[in-house]
């Protein structure tokens, strides 16, 4: 479980990012950028850092097994970083990240709107100084309108967003109810389209000379993310409802209960669906008019889809999987995370990798799935300790001295 690319090209190589960022939306859209091969230098609080160091159990363990300080949480938005500990509450914290910015291409934030101002560490005070910054605010609403000084995490923007009202199973089935989905799905796709912003803006002033402001918003994400679901609402005018493992459009395209397990049949046209029934022995069910097309078997999926449980249950997971992609209907098995990282195929690509750590010895993390010929995405630093590279970027970077450096220590601005 080792990732290398030692001597490759870096796509990001001569891009620097400063990252004011935490929790999850803005390290995650970093640690893209970190993994590009960008140089992400992360700003953390003096003694305390990003709020998810904390968030454990689990932790990071040592060679002995023992539980290190380093949250799994933390560790999987982080890589790729080197961590700066500042008060940017006080002058002369301020006075440092107005010079990091100097040195910056990309900064990044996810404070309260209006509260980076107060500091002159805003896009307006920064761009003074670097007329092409791309600068980046991660929020819960965005800048402006009536929510803008709200709070947004991403379990209220799931709600407030509409993706619990169409997650969890039907209302008139038991456990029946909106449920969030199983991981912070608005906030990782929030990072996702900062990551395309800030390369978009990048492409922008390498051409131009420009920088410019990128709104990023929880909610805006959300509701674009709704995709076709928002659209069969715009287009209808009725509002979508929870189909749990069904879907809305498509029938069958859900999860089946078999003679020892669950798996998925995911047919996406007619030609799918007749195989899968001639699969079962039900070719019966293929010939009957009112199942021939998907928008009759939609039409009449409450008579159909019991059927089509009572077929699945005469065989177990591994024979259906077996005699459905054996004729070329989409299948599959419904994993833990477990069988997950144990499944050829993830194997196969390489998806789990390990890093040295300077706390825990050996950290196992998930590679980048951003594979590229030439410059492959590739962690080359682990996620870092709480201000582990302040000296080391102070002095390299902005040419401080060890005195100098002391002294800021001294006051707490480090």
């Amino acid at each position: 479980m080792t990732q290398a690319f030692s001597g490759m090209p870096k796509a990001l190589g001569h891009i620097r990012v400063l990252d004011l960022s935490r929790v999850l939306a803005g390290p995650w859209c970093s640690q893209n950028l970190a993994d590009l091969g960008a140089d992400v230098i992360k700003i953390e609080r003096p003694g305390v850092g990003d709020d998810t160091r904390a968030w454990g159990p689990p932790y990071a363990r040592d060679a002995d097994g023992n539980n290190t300080s380093e949250a799994a949480y933390f560790l999987t938005a982080n890589r790729g970083k080197r961590s700066v500990t500042v008060d940017i509450a006080t002058p002369e914290g301020q006075a440092l990240i107005r010079d990091l910015a100097r040195e910056a291409d990309v900064v990044l934030e996810n404070y309260k709107v209006g509260q980076l101002k107060r500091y002159g560490l805003d896009y307006a005070s920064l761009k003074e100084i670097k007329p092409d910054l791309v600068y980046c605010s991660v929020t819960g609403f965005g800048q402006d309108g009536p929510y803008a000084h709200r709070a947004g995490y991403d379990f209220l923007i799931q709600g407030m967003g509409g993706l619990m009202s169409v997650t969890g199973e039907r209302d008139d089935l038991p456990g029946g109810g909106p449920q969030k989905a199983g991981v912070a799905l608005t906030d990782l796709m929030t990072g996702m389209y900062a990551t395309v912003a800030v390369l978009a803006a990048l492409t922008h002033r390498d051409r131009t000379g420009q920088g410019q402001y990128i709104d990023m918003a929880l909610l805006d994400t959300q509701v674009a993310m709704l995709a076709n679901v928002g659209s069969n609402y715009l287009n209808s005018g009725k509002a979508p409802k929870r189909w749990g493992n069904a879907h809305a459009n498509i029938v069958p395209y859900q999860t089946f209960a078999c003679a020892d397990g669950h798996i998925i049949v995911a047919t996406g046209n007619d030609g799918q669906y007749q195989k899968f029934v001639e699969t079962g022995a039900r070719p019966d069910l293929g010939a009957d008019p009112r199942f021939a097309t998907n928008p009759l078997r939609v039409q009449h999926r409450d008579v159909l889809v019991p059927l089509l449980a009572e077929m699945v249950k005469t065989r177990t997971r591994d024979e259906w999987i077996a005699q459905l992609e054996a004729v070329g209907v989409p299948c599959g098995p419904i994993n833990d995370v477990g069988e997950v990282f144990e499944n050829e195929q993830v194997k196969a690509r390489g998806v789990a990798i390990e890093m040295d750590h300077p706390a825990a010895g050996k950290v196992k993390l998930v590679r980048s799935p951003m594979r590229m010929s030439l410059t492959p995405a590739q962690a080359d630093l682990p996620p870092p300790m709480l201000g582990q590279h302040t000296d080391e970027v102070l002095r390299d970077l902005l040419g401080r001295s060890d005195e100098e450096i002391a002294a800021l220590r001294a006051k707490g601005a480090i």
